[in-house]
């Protein structure tokens, strides 16, 4: 199987471990799984991808969660907390206000640690275990470090993160603190700490377990599984646009990878398979650039900057495979604003979805699309969402409205919730803490209008 949409079926090779086995995307050389460790390819250090003699069907799934879809995993079972059967939202005041056929909301933030790193950790330890070591390692936004902790820690094995000093929501740092990680702050960017951590993983000294080693990513396309089934048991039919969050381009390359493998085992044809579209900040957007510019290759960005820490890179390791995956999907990829973002946030908060900043990137970017034309009314969406609200409390507070303070009295507080001057000053206070003064006063002037009408409503004029 190739990275094309539809690719002869490969026989078993040699090298193969119970049907399993390790293969390069650029010059095809096929490796033992778990012989050794490999991440790239020993001939032409190209990615490598998990690769299967049977292909998986929808008749294969059972049970609940990522190890459901063992056919199409290298294990049965794996380390587990569980992971996975993560809601896919109905949100149609959303759905109205963008203007689409339909759209739902795949929230991977309820997942144990609160975003989609479990899925491919679940399956990255199992493989670590197999392997015979005893550290595991990894670079970090926040989200992988949190997933690699809370697993490590669940296999019984020792956990080294590396996080780009200053650069990483508290939330997340507490949590990979807290599982009992070794944390080193670099003085550096998240691609820095790649390298690093990569390094590291060349000397033997630890097993790498970013998206880089292609076992994670196995984990990861589960993602893509779900999706399928229950838009399917929700309308008869799959979704025509996946719209996701763009970092390292993991889950660009996974969801696309899942959907090749059914479409080899005869479950989709190639006109079923959902349109895939990345997202990124406008302060990190390599994957874009080449997407607008037709190229087959991203160029690194050195600087990233914005609010969305998650998707705060600037060397997607993944690109090779992603790539591929919105091109032969006929997809696209977008930059969105970090007051886009913002914008989004709030919006799905008002849905009760609590997501962080890099998550309503998805959203952000399905609106921008659906101005420009490029997605139309008739089509029916799922956007991702990968991190829960509470991954960057900071973050939420600044999206959301401050409290206001009130006397230790019934009364007072009653006085203070009909009084129409102070709900005002709190609408407007919320509106400018991410926008600026004059869209700010502009809101704050409809506001205004809106108490003064119902006061008017309430006095019978």
């Amino acid at each position: 199987m190739s990275l094309e949409l539809s690719a002869p079926t490969q026989s078993e090779p040699a090298c193969a471990d119970d049907g399993v086995w390790l293969e390069c995307i650029e010059c095809g050389a096929q490796w033992a799984p778990f012989d050794e460790i490999h991440y790239t390819c020993a001939d032409c250090d190209s990615l490598l991808e998990v690769r299967y003699a049977e292909p998986p069907t929808f008749d294969d799934f059972e049970g609940r969660g990522v190890w459901r879809y063992n056919a199409a995993l290298p294990f049965k079972e794996g380390v587990t907390l569980p992971e996975g059967d993560t809601p896919l939202h109905e949100v149609p005041d959303l759905q109205e206000e963008i203007g689409v056929d339909s759209l739902r909301v795949k929230h991977e933030g309820m997942n144990p640690t609160g975003a989609f790193k479990d899925r491919g950790m679940t399956v990255g330890v199992a493989v670590a275990k197999e392997l015979g070591v005893d550290r595991l390692a990894c670079a970090s936004t926040g989200n992988t470090s949190a997933a690699l902790a809370a697993y490590g820690a669940r296999g019984g094995m020792e956990t080294l993160v590396l996080l780009p000093s200053g650069k990483v929501a508290a939330g997340k740092i507490a949590q990979a603190s807290l599982h009992g990680a070794r944390i080193l702050e670099v003085d550096g960017n998240f691609d820095s700490c790649l390298d690093i951590v990569q390094d590291l993983a060349n000397r033997g000294e630890v097993y790498l377990l970013n998206s880089l080693n292609p076992f994670r990513l196995e984990g990861q396309k589960t993602i893509g599984f779900e999706i399928l089934e229950k838009h399917y048991e929700d309308y008869g039919e799959y979704p025509d646009r996946i719209v996701l969050p763009v970092g390292n381009a993991g889950n660009t390359a996974a969801l696309y990878k899942a959907f090749r493998e059914l479409v080899a085992g005869g479950e989709l044809d190639e006109d079923q398979v959902p349109t895939l579209t990345g997202v990124q900040a406008e302060g990190a957007a390599p994957m874009v650039e080449a997407v607008e510019n037709g190229r087959d290759e991203i160029e690194r960005w050195d600087d990233v900057e914005t609010r969305a820490t998650a998707i705060r890179i600037g060397n997607p390791v993944n690109a090779p495979k992603a790539l591929p995956g919105i091109y032969n999907t006929d997809g696209t990829a977008v930059a969105v604003s970090d007051e886009q973002i913002t914008t989004a946030q709030r919006q799905l908060a008002e849905a009760g979805i609590g997501v962080e900043p890099a998550s309503a990137a998805s959203v952000a970017g399905l609106r921008k699309l659906r101005e420009a034309g490029e997605i139309t009314a008739d089509e029916s969406v799922v956007c991702l969402t990968t991190g829960h609200l509470l991954k960057d409390p900071d973050a939420a507070f600044e999206a959301g409205g401050d409290p206001e303070p009130v006397p230790n009295d019934t009364d007072a507080v009653l006085d203070h919730i009909d009084d129409e001057q102070s709900a005002l000053d709190a609408a407007i206070q919320g509106v400018s803490k991410a926008t600026d003064s004059s869209l700010a006063a502009a809101l704050g002037g409809l506001v205004a209008a809106y108490l003064g009408y119902r006061k008017l409503r309430s006095n019978g004029e």
